[in-house]
């Protein structure tokens, strides 16, 4: 996998193990123990969300739990939708 914004050796996450996801209708990918945050910005991805007063964009802030724009929808059908996940447990997601 080549992306730009990642760095080619390093780090905590699985380089064996990718996975698959989708942002905002983008085919997104990236490893087992990457964060969301990681993923995202190895992807190209820098406006995560919108203010809801001026639609000012939105970026990524921090890495964990403490991301104040990292409110996400997780699921791969409307019965299995999750939303408004604050932040993810390893076995919230499955490939």
């Amino acid at each position: 996998m080549s992306q730009k914004n990642r760095l080619d050796n390093g780090g905590r996450v699985n380089r064996q193990s990718e996975i698959s996801f989708t942002f905002n209708g983008k085919q997104c990918r990236g490893y087992q123990g990457d964060t969301i945050a990681s993923a995202l910005l190895a992807n190209g991805v820098d406006v995560v969300g919108r203010s809801f007063k001026y639609s000012r964009p939105r970026g990524i802030l921090g890495a964990g739990a403490e991301e104040p724009n990292a409110i996400l929808q997780v699921g791969s059908s409307e019965s299995t939708t999750i939303p408004n996940i604050r932040r993810l447990r390893p076995n919230c997601i499955t490939t």
